[in-house]
């Protein structure tokens, strides 16, 4: 674990009051607005060891951008995100682990890991998208 410095705390702390996945950019720009001198290199560096760590959430956006937020737990989980308005829902399903093990297996792989993270519109963009 690396130590604790003002820098990474301010990253965590601005993830943790974030709704949703931000980008670095859009932390270090968060950031900058509350007077901090952070650096954006900084904030990259702090939240790649927060996802390291299992502190932050970290996935692709389908545009290639790197995202994050905090993380409510350290256990292995995947997420149902909106591509409309970024909810995300954690979700824990015991067929995909099974599957990804078997699969793995299958092929004469071991110690498997894997990361699954489910795009769709969620109940309320899709009731937006009908009505519209």
């Amino acid at each position: 674990m690396k130590r604790n410095t003002w820098q990474r705390e301010a990253v965590r702390a601005t993830l943790g009051e974030t709704e949703g996945f931000v980008s670095a950019q859009g932390l270090h720009s968060r950031l900058h607005s509350t007077g901090s001198p952070i650096g954006l290199a900084t904030v990259y560096r702090a939240l790649a060891d927060l996802a390291l760590e299992g502190e932050a959430d970290s996935l692709q956006s389908p545009e290639g951008e790197s995202l994050y937020r905090a993380c409510s737990t350290t256990d292995h989980h995947h997420h149902l995100i909106c591509r409309r308005c970024g909810l995300t829902i954690e979700i824990e399903v015991d067929a995909v682990e099974n599957w990804a093990t078997n699969v793995a297996a299958e092929h004469g792989f071991s110690q498997a890991a894997h990361v699954i993270d489910i795009f769709g519109l969620c109940a309320a963009c899709t009731g937006a998208s009908v009505t519209a």
